[in-house]
């Protein structure tokens, strides 16, 4: 089954915690503090596989998780980083933000790889907090949490021209006869439910890359039929191919049908409406001189003075293809050379506080709490305390930073006494 759409689930990896030690050897009784940082989690990074066409492997796996970094360790020792996960995708890829649908990253143009979530950074040791009115401090810093988010990837296939047109104008036989592509040809609706890429080779190395784009019917662009699933792989092409049933062999209205899959293309993007379209009335084999003639000057008259040029061919015989596509070729060469890529919309922006701080009980007063940590200490520092507006931001810290949410967790009640460094006060509610 070809696969263009996929929803997943991915997750950086947890930075290791840092950790609370200090030195104990004989003849050093008051070793110094020396616990060690921990390791940072691992990358979410996609990259490019050029032997990838479709998002297939994301549909059967659907979380992909870096690992955690470890925590450090005694004696100064760094916790190990953790892994990072690839995630390799077709080229084409686009990734997108679940939620708001906005552009995260266009991996089109992507030769290098492309870290998408980076791994939490690992907490720092208590041995980096030794100040000279702390001189053993027992908090360390933990470790950034993980990054998550869901985001839908989408391939949009990277081609010079997209063909276009009803089901069962001849499209599949066309880029049969024009390329090595081999698409599954029948008369019945939607037999192409893949877009197929096929490399048309005129020669002294003219050549360019279609895309047989699947039936598109009246409606597609509000989602009637298969269409829209499909609409997306024409927004990369340069050039539009339009090819109409001439002959009407089902009994269809060559100019109303391109008008519908006109509108319909307006409506879905107007500027991928906009880009350079040919015409190819298809299936002259199937008719005589006299309806040929017709046919082709009534789409001529109809077309061309909007600056469409009409080609008269058949995809069964080969009749007319090779002027057709020396003229698409031309186009092509006229179009800009670069690969149409999305630009970003959306950056995943995550704002982890994780400033150590510890409390706990003094032991000799079950009624005094000691809250220490080297943002408090910096805190105290610039804060005047003795306006209203400092302890408003004062009281606005300790709630934000979670302080106020532990003190409560170790039970303390009004009337206690709360000491930080210098600074004591009574806690109220």
């Amino acid at each position: 089954m070809f696969a263009d759409r996929a929803k997943i689930f991915i997750r950086s990896g947890k930075g290791g915690d840092g950790h609370v030690s200090f030195r104990r050897e004989l003849y050093v009784p008051a070793g110094g503090p020396d616990g060690g940082d921990g390791g940072d989690g691992g990358d979410v990074i996609f990259v490019v596989d050029e032997g990838l066409n479709t998002l297939n492997d994301f549909r059967h796996v659907r979380k992909y998780c870096a690992e955690d970094g470890k925590e450090g360790n005694k004696k100064r020792q760094h916790g190990a980083n953790g892994a990072d996960i690839i995630c390799k995708v077709p080229p084409g890829t686009i990734i997108k933000d679940f939620e708001t649908g906005k552009v995260i990253m266009d991996m089109s143009d992507k030769k290098e790889p492309v870290v998408i979530l980076t791994g939490g950074k690992g907490g720092n040791g208590n041995m980096h907090y030794a100040t000279s009115t702390m001189q053993a401090p027992k908090y360390a810093q933990p470790g950034q949490p993980a990054k998550e988010l869901y985001v839908t990837l989408e391939l949009k296939v990277i081609a010079d021209v997209g063909l276009v047109g009803f089901p069962n104008v001849g499209k599949s036989t066309f880029l049969s006869r024009v390329t090595n592509a081999k698409p599954k040809i029948a008369n019945y609706h939607f037999t192409t439910l893949n877009p197929n890429l096929g490399v048309v080779d005129l020669g002294d190395s003219a050549g360019f890359v279609i895309a047989d784009i699947p039936g598109i019917i009246e409606g597609a662009s509000e989602g009637i039929g298969l269409g829209l699933q499909f609409l997306r792989h024409i927004e990369r092409t340069k050039v539009l191919l339009h090819i109409v049933d001439g002959a009407s062999v089902e009994g269809r209205d060559p100019i109303n049908d391109i008008y519908a899959i006109m509108d319909e293309l307006k409506k879905y993007n107007i500027e991928v409406a906009n880009r350079p379209m040919i015409i190819a009335a298809n299936k002259m084999d199937a008719m005589s001189d006299i309806e040929k003639e017709t046919v082709i000057d009534m789409l001529k008259e109809e077309f061309e003075p909007q600056g469409i040029p009409v080609y008269a061919i058949s995809a069964v015989t080969g009749e007319g293809v090779k002027e057709l596509l020396w003229h698409i070729h031309e186009k092509v060469q006229e179009a800009p050379k670069e690969t149409i890529v999305f630009e970003p919309e959306f950056v995943p922006t995550f704002d982890f506080s994780n400033d150590p701080f510890t409390v706990e009980k003094d032991p000799d007063d079950e009624h005094i709490f000691i809250v220490e940590g080297p943002k408090i200490e910096k805190m105290l520092g610039y804060t005047n305390l003795e306006s209203e507006k400092g302890f408003d931001f004062f009281q606005k810290f300790l709630k934000e930073q979670g302080i106020l949410d532990e003190l409560k967790a170790q039970g303390i009640e009004e009337g206690d006494v709360v000491r930080m460094y210098y600074l004591e006060f009574d806690y109220y509610e």
